[in-house]
């Protein structure tokens, strides 16, 4: 498997060597149970019966996906790392597991700086968790805004100062 995961935990293993390379660390995958289960349960709302379905061989997937990242990220780290599985939503997931911790490594998922480098997922680890948070880069730092991607204007502050065109008196109740 190659793309952006195996990258993104490439950047959070470097990160764990330059920052704890004495600690111990636990590489976290988990598994989005959302996506299973609705495959599944797509299944079988369309045919009308439960059983066999897409929903293990889905699973042997992503088990399959887990131990390559996982093993990928054990690989690049270079030392014994415990290996942690969970399923459920990441985001929940992670703050669980990083209960205790000494340091969270969490990879940017986007390429650009600004508000879009962290998705709902990840910026709800970054507001939950209840240690310090480490973000990372999944590759070289980005040089400032997005291209094109200019910031809106401040609006007019129009003739009374107070951010709306009008006649300067006092704002409707």
């Amino acid at each position: 498997m190659t793309g952006p995961w195996l990258r993104l935990e490439a950047a959070r293993a470097d990160a764990a060597l330059a920052r704890a390379p004495a600690d111990d660390v636990t590489l976290l995958h988990v598994t989005d149970a959302g996506a299973v289960d609705a495959a599944q349960g797509a299944f079988s709302a369309l045919l009308g019966r439960a059983g066999a379905g897409p929903g293990a061989q889905l699973e042997a997937m992503a088990e399959a996906a887990a131990t390559e990242i996982l093993e990928a990220a054990a690989d690049r780290l270079g030392r014994p790392a415990r290996q942690l599985r969970r399923r459920g939503r990441p985001e929940h997931e992670v703050v669980q597991a990083a209960r205790g911790a000494d340091l969270l490594i969490l990879a940017r998922q986007g390429a650009e700086a600004g508000p879009r480098s962290l998705g709902k997922p990840a910026r709800f680890v970054v507001d939950h968790a209840a240690c310090p948070v480490l973000l990372v880069w999944p590759g070289p730092v980005p040089d400032g805004p997005p291209p094109g991607g200019r910031r809106k204007p401040p609006k007019d502050p129009g003739p009374d100062g107070r951010g709306r065109p009008g006649d300067g008196g006092p704002p409707p109740p």
